[in-house]
């Protein structure tokens, strides 16, 4: 009862259904009192949502990728272990699993010798019971609060202060950008694929078609930003990686090529992209599609510029691709 009262004073919040709490801080290693698991389930979409809902309002006017990166940094396992880390969360966990303890005390060592947060990752991999905790309190008090998601949010983002800003992504050196940086700047392709294998998602680095890293994980952009990390560690060994980042430069993904080749057509006044299935690539020996795409330039002699993507497997994946040369030649040629 003692630890229950001290993590209600930490969590600022008097638990109604006592039995949750108690359930919320109980870890797979006891056998005699339900774990955590289905509490962290919840906690788990519960802080993803509620999330959602602040940055959705807090940032009007960027786009959803951005928005993504933000949501994966405040609740990846990084960020979660540092918040029950820094909370003193941890100590009052019912465990029976002493490997546990040593992996805690090794990342919380690790934490005390950095000089600020590291949202993707600092000396010693996070250990995912402290992110389980943290996610297991919140689907605590999303129950006993009668799933009130706005009460949640005014109780849960005082644990997860500082809420990592799109200022932060900008002033450190953010995996993601950093690596299209690095790319553009030295005119490697680059290409994130994409997996699933059960609950899991798989995330792929390609680098002019050779992987360069992979990722596992539930959530779709932790699994990206694992295998970002492990292509930058392998591009380190090799060759020096600016590491600082360029904020007039913009990110080309592919799989977001289109969307992003439409956008600079309205913003430039052009006539809207044609795309076209090309007759040698079409369907060869039915391997995939190779498409093309076309866009005039408002200008005096009415340039029309062509480009032909890479052969995909599927139609709208050969369209992004050839959108994603498009930009990229857009860029060279200084039309943008």
């Amino acid at each position: 009862m003692e630890s229950m009262k001290a993590v209600e004073e930490i969590v600022k919040y008097s638990f109604v259904n006592k039995s949750l709490l108690k359930e919320a801080l109980t870890h797979t290693s006891c056998v005699d009192f339900p774990s955590y698991e289905r509490l962290e389930f919840v906690g788990d979409s519960a802080i993803g949502l509620a999330l959602t809902n602040y940055l959705y309002l807090a940032y009007p006017k960027i786009e959803p990728r951005e928005l993504s990166l933000l949501r994966a940094a405040n609740v990846s396992t990084e960020k979660l272990a540092r918040v029950a880390l820094n909370h003193g969360l941890y100590r009052f966990v019912r465990r029976n699993a002493p490997s546990l303890d040593e992996k805690v005390k090794e990342f919380s060592e690790a934490v005390d010798k950095e000089d600020d947060s590291v949202a993707y990752g600092g000396l010693v991999k996070a250990p995912k019971v402290l992110a389980d905790l943290v996610e297991s309190l919140a689907g605590a008090v999303y129950i006993d609060l009668n799933f009130d998601l706005q009460r949640l949010w005014v109780i849960i983002r005082d644990l997860l202060e500082p809420i990592v800003t799109l200022g932060d992504l900008q002033q450190q050196p953010q995996p993601v950008s950093m690596l299209f940086q690095f790319c553009h700047k030295h005119d490697k392709r680059i290409e994130i694929r994409y997996l699933k294998d059960g609950k899991s998602s798989i995330a792929g680095v390609y680098l002019d078609d050779e992987c360069f890293g992979s990722g596992r994980a539930e959530n779709k952009d932790i699994a990206k930003l694992i295998a970002v990390k492990e292509a930058i560690r392998k591009l380190g060994e090799v060759m020096p990686i600016d590491m600082v980042i360029d904020e007039d430069s913009v990110e080309i993904y592919i799989e977001d090529a289109k969307r992003k080749l439409f956008e600079i057509c309205s913003k430039q006044k052009w006539p809207k992209p044609i795309y076209s299935v090309e007759e040698e690539g079409g369907l060869v020996n039915r391997k995939g599609f190779v498409c093309s795409v076309k866009i005039k330039i408002q200008s005096e002699e009415g340039t029309t510029l062509y480009m032909k993507g890479d052969q995909k497997p599927k139609k709208k994946e050969a369209e992004s691709s050839s959108a994603y040369h498009m930009i990229r030649a857009l860029r060279k040629s200084n039309y943008l």
